[in-house]
């Protein structure tokens, strides 16, 4: 596990940007976190860090945001409405995982028995008004957690 600690939006986004520039294409990225805990803040950083020019939204109600760039795509997924397998069926999840896509997924404990195995799964805690701890691990370690 390894954590950091930011005190604003700005600094969450540098450091979101400083970590697409270390993922492999295709990595999925799951958040846990509270409502208004920065999981947008952080992806608005990743999709930035990677050189996509987008509008980067909460994809609440469309469930998933497609943020395309030259030579980065990024699928930003909120799963808090999925409530079945056939929900996330839906969605378009499981053909996404082959896309070559980046693929960052808001409310993961949601549908987390279908996330792969190498996902990064970030725990966002807030601990301010404005300030957050990221908790960066993998799925067997959130597993032993959760």
């Amino acid at each position: 596990m390894r954590e950091f600690t930011t005190n604003s939006v700005s600094q969450t986004r540098k450091k979101a940007a400083q970590l697409s520039k270390t993922l492999e294409k295709g990595s999925v990225i799951a958040f846990l976190g509270d409502l208004g805990a920065g999981k947008t803040a952080f992806t608005r950083g990743f999709v930035e860090g990677l050189g996509i020019k987008a509008d980067v939204s909460s994809p609440t109600f469309a469930i998933c945001n497609d943020y395309i760039g030259e030579n980065n795509r990024v699928l930003h997924y909120d799963m808090y409405r999925i409530e079945s397998w056939d929900d996330l069926t839906s969605t378009g999840f499981f053909d996404s995982l082959d896309s070559g896509a980046y693929m960052l997924i808001e409310w993961s404990e949601n549908i987390f028995s279908a996330l792969p195995d190498d996902a990064l799964i970030i725990k966002i805690d807030k601990t301010g008004e404005n300030e957050r701890r990221f908790t960066l691990m993998t799925k067997e370690e959130a597993e032993k957690i959760y």
